[in-house]
């Protein structure tokens, strides 16, 4: 008998479609702006699709937004989510200093930052099994820039790759947190996918892996 793991998180179900005036009131009162300074950093560091990591921090904080969240500690951790793992010696007391939840800001960061024990499956797993709810909305938000990037990326093997790990690792974590970025990544999934079958890519990887005959 198929026993089904009951899930750590309530889910979330509702989408709202405006932000609502007490939201925009905590959101004009976030201070921003000292992540964003430390996220500048990143304007060097070149994405596999082109922009740079910069721009991907500001995607993933309106990602969050896009979808409702308005806790201060998971939005500004958005938005210097990749400094730690993506700058050289950068300085995690920059974090913890940038304002009075500089401390729970960091944590959630290394949270979602790869160690360096760490392949990319394990970290993942880590993620996947034992992360926190904020780590998982994080990490499905920064998911999503990314799966919306890897439409400008032509490296077959690197798309079916993504898409692979965002089916195994991804699709699981959405759906303990929140259906409806859990019903983006399949579509995300779903038309990258269909990009390597218009192609022939997955007739050419049939062809090359079928031994010739005797």
């Amino acid at each position: 008998m198929c026993i089904l793991k009951k899930a750590k998180y309530e889910m979330k179900i509702e989408r709202s479609q405006n932000m609502k005036p007490e939201e925009m009131q905590r959101l004009s009162e976030m201070h921003l702006a000292p992540y964003m300074q430390l996220a500048t950093g990143l304007i060097g560091k070149a994405r596999h699709a082109g922009g740079n990591m910069f721009r991907h921090q500001m995607d993933t904080l309106a990602i969050l937004i896009d979808y409702g969240y308005i806790d201060s500690v998971l939005l500004k951790a958005s938005v210097v989510h990749d400094t730690v793992e993506d700058i050289p010696d950068f300085d995690k007391n920059l974090i913890i200093n940038a304002d009075s939840e500089g401390k729970d800001v960091l944590d959630l960061v290394l949270e979602v930052t790869r160690r360096d024990d760490e392949d990319k499956r394990q970290f993942l797993h880590r993620i996947l099994d034992t992360g926190s709810q904020k780590a998982k909305i994080l990490k499905c938000a920064d998911r999503i820039s990314n799966m919306i990037s890897l439409g400008y990326v032509t490296d077959p093997t690197f798309i079916e790759r993504y898409c692979d790990e965002t089916e195994f690792f991804l699709l699981p974590m959405a759906l303990e947190i929140d259906f409806n970025m859990y019903q983006e990544l399949i579509t995300l999934i779903m038309t990258r996918r269909r990009y390597l079958e218009d192609g022939g890519y997955f007739c050419d990887t049939k062809k090359k892996s079928t031994p010739p005959k005797a």
